[in-house]
């Protein structure tokens, strides 16, 4: 058992359920988190306050899973992610687990 962690912008948030679904991944959770990217220099100038940085409203969602709903969860993000027209790819990482109960 290992643990997916997805976070995607609000905008994919029915995207990446049906993503886990299709996967074959029917427990999971999810919580809306804000997202930051850190801009170039000359981006914060240009903004009437540089010393902000905005925030992405986002989600991240998360499950214990086995290894094989993984993989393929993994091939569906980069499938999703290679068709994007934005710069927000969809993110995955997996965590072993050593104990639970």
């Amino acid at each position: 058992m290992k643990l997916v962690l997805v976070t995607a912008v609000e905008e994919f948030h029915k995207d990446v359920i049906k993503l886990f679904k299709k996967a074959g991944i029917e427990n999971f959770s999810e919580s809306d988190v804000d997202g930051y990217k850190n801009n170039h220099a000359l981006i914060m100038s240009t903004n009437w306050f540089g010393a902000e940085n905005a925030s992405n409203e986002s989600t991240m969602f998360f499950s214990f899973t086995e290894d094989m709903f993984i993989d393929t969860l993994f091939d569906l993000i980069k499938e999703f992610n290679n068709n994007l027209e934005t710069n927000n790819p969809i993110k995955a990482i997996v965590v072993p687990i050593e104990r639970a109960i």
